[in-house]
């Protein structure tokens, strides 16, 4: 289970902001999430409401999720396709000269203060 680490790398990063910003509260933090990440959004969710209580400025802070499609590109047509669905198959010309362009990222996008 590595949702853990990454919730305490979170919790640490958004402590530093918000030590940097002499916030008080934190309502929330928005993450994006990509969907072949390899972390497990409800295990995450579990984590974060165990550890945000560790730190007082982020007691109740909510998680947001917010995720990201999984898109591939074919090198050998030029087109992008689902990932997910298709894995490393196009399915416009059958090739497999494809790369993942996006969908495994893992990004604080926004912290919400009182």
């Amino acid at each position: 289970m590595h949702e853990l680490g990454v919730v305490f790398y979170v919790v640490r990063d958004v402590k530093k902001v918000s030590d940097e910003n002499n916030v008080e509260k934190v309502a929330s933090v928005t993450l994006q999430i990509g969907e072949v990440s390899g972390i497990l959004h409800d295990y995450l969710i579990d984590c974060w409401n165990w550890a945000r209580k560790k730190e007082p400025v982020m007691a109740e802070a909510e998680l947001l999720i917010e995720p990201i499609e999984a898109v591939s590109f074919c090198e050998d047509c030029g087109r992008e396709y689902p990932t997910v669905r298709y894995k490393k198959v196009c399915p416009h010309c059958g090739g497999e000269h494809t790369f993942l362009r996006r969908g495994n990222e893992f990004l604080i996008k926004e912290i919400a203060v009182y």
